[in-house]
């Protein structure tokens, strides 16, 4: 099992900028990929942002595109999520998530699926004003 641990986030004016960390630790040699997924209140959680552990090939939701920034330190066993030109619709809870080849072999490699994760963190509230 490999645990996570989000830090980062709190409450930023609009155009402002963020960065999370998500630390995983435990059977941290099993992780394919990692990912960044968020809630709003009364929403599904929904895909933000993934990268292969080894690799470093990376996804995006199409909203995020060009503002939020995904990348990995695996000597840290880290991976951060740099979001500038935030909006209030970016406002929400963010999750940390990591999966294994076999769990993300299940969705058939699709790591904008919540079933390619099999570990998740606490989750980072990101509140972003007007």
């Amino acid at each position: 099992q490999v645990q996570l641990v989000e830090s980062g986030g709190g409450l930023v004016q609009a155009g402002g900028f963020q960065r999370l960390s998500c630390a995983a630790s435990g059977r941290t040699f099993s992780i394919y990929a990692m990912g960044w997924f968020r809630q709003a209140p009364g929403k599904e959680r929904q895909f933000v942002s993934a990268i292969t552990w080894s690799g470093g090939i990376t996804y995006y939701e199409d909203s995020v595109k060009g503002r939020f920034t995904i990348s990995r330190d695996n000597a840290k066993n880290t991976v951060y999520l740099q979001m500038n030109s935030l909006k209030p619709e970016d406002t929400a809870a963010y999750y940390c998530a990591s999966g294994t080849a076999a769990q993300a072999r299940r969705v058939l490699f699709n790591l904008r699926s919540r079933d390619a994760y099999d570990s998740w963190g606490q989750g980072a509230q990101v509140t972003v004003s007007s």
